[in-house]
């Protein structure tokens, strides 16, 4: 299996400042925000940029949370058993900006299962989606990010991304079976 490095911890930690700027900058108000971040692996990413935003923002506090989608993911029965995580939503979502996040948009499964377990929580007035890496030629639903740190162009099935959250050395890395 060969391996290289897409993002160095540096690059990460200036695609979260990056995305920190673009929410205070997208909306009028921090207020009416809320960032949820998709379990399990869009959690690290999600905590990262709420603690950036109290950083930055100080005086408007954001909203934020981590939801489970599994119990409405479409592969349930398919394979292995899900074992659930806890959602830690403790607002209601009726008519928020809620930006939901996740670290690879890939087929677009996830994330679809992620609104499907959003809406259990109120209505949101608009839901936007913020991913670390969009593995845009692999969608299998008319998903997009409205926030993207980069951009992986590989049709390969035979190729993954992993996020690796190491606390002062993170990694995005490109691994790719040898044919």
């Amino acid at each position: 299996m060969s391996s290289r490095v897409l993002l160095s911890h540096k690059q990460i930690d200036l695609i979260i400042h990056r995305f920190a700027l673009q929410i205070a900058e997208n909306h009028k108000t921090l207020e009416n925000c809320a960032i949820l971040g998709l379990q399990p692996r869009g959690v690290e990413l999600s905590r990262r940029l709420r603690d950036k935003m109290q950083m930055l923002f100080p005086s408007q506090p954001t909203k934020y949370g981590e939801l489970d989608n599994s119990f409405f993911r479409d592969d349930i029965g398919r394979g292995e058993i899900i074992v659930p995580n806890p959602n830690m939503v403790d607002f209601s979502t009726e008519g928020l900006n809620i930006i939901l996040v996740d670290d690879v948009l890939f087929t677009g499964r996830s994330v679809r299962a992620g609104i499907d377990a959003l809406i259990n929580f109120g209505r949101p007035a608009r839901v936007e989606l913020m991913v670390l890496i969009d593995r845009r030629y692999n969608r299998e639903l008319p998903i997009a990010a409205d926030y993207t740190g980069a951009v992986v162009d590989s049709r390969s099935t035979g190729e993954h991304v992993k996020v690796e959250w190491l606390g002062n050395d993170n990694k995005v890395w490109l691994l790719s079976k040898k044919e």
